[in-house]
């Protein structure tokens, strides 16, 4: 019966989780109580998540991670290195992979790829080429790195902590090193091949702003009926008609097209997202083929009222996720207006707006007074995707936090303290030295990130007391009676993989890590390799946007599609499932 109890809550909180029709923190502590009230745990088991030293330590990442990106430690190195490619592709590409893989092997990889974004989105301007090119790299380049340590992610400190508990010893900080780094040199050199051909050419929608005189502006422009460029292909007979005039998206309802990918001829009532010069944009106006929709008749394209129009992105750490537009401080501000928001390939104009709840990855299109815009930089609840260069507060303090965050990572892997311990001493000296304010904390701690661990433990507590853990590893035995030890292994790790890619990596190393070991003992061989196996197989989230939250947030800036990420993706997961299953025996033998 008890078995039974589980496996309802663990299919219910997988759908909720996959679904994302509850927020995050409600499903997990739904799943507490749940948990408490059918008698599966006692209460003090189903919260003893919160004094897991795991979560202590994934929290304290969370902060330390925010005070090395807050003081420019990660971003300054980053610019310097880019400025160095001269233009030529195939080496940014290369730069940027390696300071991403590099980072994200020390500090959570959700602020780099934060940070990069804009940053690859300017470079894509001065380079001439697409940001798409770079952007699904620089999320899985994340993903590589944040195998490599300890630290790098926090599943790696999740999967340590319960080896501990079940008996097999932590994890140490560079443990993982040997696996980890020849699975990212051989994930980097797929990527640099196979990037280029395979992902996408969006046009990128925005640019740095530069004080030029023949500055390019962004415009939504409604096709009236009647119009002339109605039946017109927009990517090469309305540029010959304007050659000023760069058309990036076609929006039809809610459907977003690419003109030059998808073929779409212009209809009436289509919205059309372009890019030109002031004279250029006046003109096709003066044509009556378009018209500004009503939501930017206030737009300005010269004098002392002139208007930009930007694009926002909403960060995992922002303040606005899950809050109705309508009710941000973006709808009340007087110096800025959201003309419309893109999902995921889905537009939103005018009424339809104000009730829409943020998630990762929104991107919203707005114009503000061009005097006004250094008021928006610098936030942590957007990124700016024109400003690549985004106002760093403190960066005096760079070596300040660099040299606190080394002191950490060389007193965890001598063995001079505990990660936990040495995690929030540093987290300590961040914050009395300045390098990161108190508030700024507050704000980096993901506290539905923390939740959902704290229930997953619980749910991986109950699995294994009420035996639905051994229950279900001899069941998979048993499909793969007489496979070896190695090929198991292998299966571990598909296994593994199949599930991150549709929910949660910290959820899935959870519930499935006791799977794994009661699979080992059942084979009378070590679980040591068979827990490495399921480290690594969470991290293999390369082949959904919503596999894990860095893959969700280049989503929207880089126009992609759902298959855009299997086409790298699934590649990427076979090669770490091969090499893992390869290597993983060599260092931890059966």
């Amino acid at each position: 019966m008890e078995i039974l109890l589980v496996t309802i809550l663990l299919v219910v909180t997988l759908v909720l989780l996959i679904g994302e029709w509850i927020a995050i923190d409600l499903v997990a502590i739904g799943l507490m109580v749940a948990l408490m009230t059918t008698g599966l745990l006692k209460p003090a088991q189903a919260v003893a998540g919160f004094a897991n030293p795991a979560v202590i330590t994934v929290g304290a990442m969370f902060l330390l991670s925010q005070g090395m990106v807050r003081t420019g430690a990660v971003g300054f190195l980053g610019r310097r290195l880019i400025g160095l490619v001269r233009g030529r592709v195939r080496l940014a590409l290369l730069v940027v992979l390696g300071i991403v893989v590099l980072a994200s092997a020390f500090i959570n990889n959700t602020p780099v790829v934060v940070l990069f974004i804009p940053v690859i989105l300017s470079m894509g301007c001065q380079l001439g080429v697409s940001p798409s090119k770079f952007l699904i790299p620089i999320s899985y380049a994340s993903i590589l790195g944040g195998t490599c340590t300890l630290i790098g992610t926090s599943t790696n400190i999740i999967v340590s902590d319960l080896s501990n508990q079940f008996g097999y010893g932590r994890l140490g900080m560079f443990e993982l090193t040997q696996v980890g780094l020849p699975l990212a040199i051989a994930g980097l050199a797929l990527i640099l091949i196979a990037a280029p051909r395979w992902l996408p050419d969006v046009t990128n929608a925005t640019c740095e702003l530069e004080n030029q005189p023949k500055r390019r502006y962004l415009a939504e422009m409604v096709v009236p009926r009647g119009s002339r460029l109605v039946g017109v292909n927009p990517c090469t007979e309305l540029a010959a008609k304007y050659p000023g005039i760069e058309v990036l998206e076609l929006i039809r309802y809610t459907h977003i097209f690419h003109p030059c990918r998808d073929r779409v001829a212009i209809a009436p009532d289509d919205l059309l997202l372009v890019k030109g010069t002031p004279n250029d944009l006046t003109h096709i106006l003066q044509g009556k083929d378009v018209d500004l929709p009503p939501a930017e008749k206030g737009l300005s394209f010269s004098g002392p009222n002139e208007t930009l129009v930007v694009e926002l992105i909403i960060p995992p750490q922002s303040e606005l996720l899950g809050q109705r537009i309508g009710e941000t401080d973006l709808a009340r501000d007087e110096d800025l207006h959201v003309v419309a928001i893109e999902r995921s390939g889905l537009h939103y104009t005018e009424k339809q707006i104000k009730d829409i709840r943020l998630r990762i990855g929104d991107i919203l299109l707005v114009w503000c007074r061009a005097d006004r815009i250094d008021k928006f930089r610098g936030r942590t609840d957007w990124i700016v995707v024109e400003d690549v260069h985004q106002e760093i507060v403190h960066q005096r303090k760079a070596p300040l936090a660099g040299a606190i965050f080394g002191a950490m990572v060389v007193v965890a892997s001598a063995g001079l303290a505990d990660i936990m311990a040495a995690a929030l001493g540093a987290v300590f000296l961040m914050v009395l030295t300045g390098c990161l304010p108190l508030k700024e904390a507050y704000r980096a701690l993901q506290s539905h990130v923390l939740l959902l661990i704290v229930a997953t433990i619980a749910l991986g507590t109950a699995m294994t007391d009420s035996g639905a853990s051994r229950y279900y590893a001899e069941l998979f035995l048993g499909l793969l009676q007489g496979w070896s030890p190695a090929m198991i292994l292998g299966g571990i790790l598909l296994l593994t993989s199949v599930c991150t890619n549709v929910m949660s990596n910290n959820a899935t190393a959870v519930l499935l890590l006791p799977i794994a070991i009661s699979a080992a003992q059942g084979l009378g061989v070590n679980p040591k390799p068979f827990i490495m196996a399921v480290l690594f197989g969470a991290s293999a989230c390369f082949a959904t946007p919503i596999g894990y939250q860095t893959n969700l947030l280049v989503y929207g800036p880089g126009g992609y599609r759902f298959s855009d990420y299997l086409k790298l993706g699934i590649p990427l997961c076979l090669l770490v499932i091969v090499g893992a299953t390869l290597l993983i025996p060599i260092f931890w033998p059966l």
